[in-house]
């Protein structure tokens, strides 16, 4: 059944059936895949706040001014943003580099503390890098520990036993990545956002994730930030409830998407990870080199040679996704609980995605 009319056909899960069409290795059929670099349709320009956000800030960042930006809804979705790469050249380096090297280290905590000695995960860049650099295009090479990662927690880090957050564990969470979620969500019209948790998914051409509503976050009323880096995936976007078909659209790398409103706690997927529709390697925009000439203040660091073909190794089959969400309104704190150390980790490796291998995970969150 093509997927135009499983979208018109609601009823007893209507997201899962269309999950499932798209997850299919065979499914051709992408013409009602929403295209942000096409727009029409249900799409609609959106409005951005751009004087919340100075230039500079913006470059700070590594983004272009706001009044450059391009931000697009969707009919049928209030709150939801979608923002087209809005980074300058050479910027989304910066963030791969982070996710791969940076962000996986200790104290912050990954799919593979689960089953390998804290030892073996210190150093998963140093310990993965040579063996990335040289690998070729079989699929029988072994996997490095980096190509093992699924996922990455930062700051108040979730417990997937009791799917809460606790104030007993957190880790500081990465100032760079906070200042570039701040002005995100100040040019969306959401100043004095905090990043108090992150989230990194790892995906592969085998990857995808569960269906699912974000609604861990005792706050509710502060947006979801979602940055993509890569290859290309298929997102969809449903409603309340799993009887309620979704939209489903193309997320591109370096693309920003913000739920928020009513948006906010929508059911959600990613069903298939897809070759960058350019046919190249690695999209145009990551072969973009940074400026030498950085403003003062950035968060944005340059990459050397060395590091950056590790990275473009790596996302040769590969996306990276970065969640960002405030935790706790302001001056909210945490409910006191009992039994719990707060410390409690996925239950199992791949529990963050389905893979062609184990469909039987139960999805988790974005």
């Amino acid at each position: 059944m093509a997927a135009a009319a499983l979208t018109r056909e609601g009823g007893e899960d209507a997201f899962r059936r269309l999950f499932r069409f798209y997850r299919q290795r065979d499914a051709s059929d992408l013409r009602g895949v929403v295209d942000f670099s096409a727009p029409g349709g249900q799409v609609f320009r959106s409005q951005l706040s751009i004087s919340s956000v100075s230039d500079q800030d913006a470059c700070r960042a590594g983004l272009q001014p706001v009044s450059q930006w391009k931000a697009y809804g969707l009919s049928g979705y209030p709150g939801f943003i979608f923002i087209p790469n809005p980074f300058l050249p050479g910027c989304q380096r910066h963030w791969v580099k982070q996710c791969l090297k940076l962000y996986p280290e200790k104290p912050n905590v990954c799919n593979l503390d689960l089953h390998m000695a804290p030892e073996k995960t210190t150093d998963l860049w140093g310990q993965s890098k040579e063996q990335l650099r040289k690998k070729g295009s079989s699929k029988w090479e072994p996997r490095s520990l980096l190509e093992k990662l699924r996922w990455v927690t930062l700051g108040y880090h979730y417990n997937w036993d009791t799917k809460k957050y606790s104030a007993n564990h957190h880790t500081p969470f990465p100032s760079d990545l906070a200042f570039l979620s701040e002005q995100v969500a100040a040019a969306c019209g959401f100043r004095g956002f905090q990043a108090q948790a992150g989230i990194l998914n790892y995906y592969h051409f085998d990857s995808s994730l569960g269906i699912h509503v974000d609604e861990s976050e005792l706050d509710h009323s502060r947006p979801l930030l979602s940055f993509s880096f890569g290859q290309s995936s298929i997102f969809l976007l449903g409603g309340l409830k799993r009887e309620e078909a979704p939209t489903a659209m193309f997320m591109h790398s370096g693309d920003i998407m913000v739920m928020s409103g009513f948006s906010r706690l929508l059911y959600h997927a990613v069903p298939r990870v897809l070759p960058n529709p350019e046919g190249t390697a690695l999209p145009s925009c990551l072969n973009q080199a940074l400026s030498s000439d950085l403003p003062a203040g950035s968060v944005v660091e340059h990459s050397s040679d060395e590091d950056w073909q590790v990275c473009a190794k790596y996302l040769q089959s590969s996306r990276i996704n970065m969640t960002v969400r405030q935790v706790l309104a302001e001056g909210q704190k945490f409910p006191e609980e009992s039994g719990t150390n707060g410390k409690g980790q996925a239950p199992s490796e791949d529990s963050y995605h389905e893979t062609s291998k184990a469909k039987r995970h139960k999805p988790n969150r974005v």
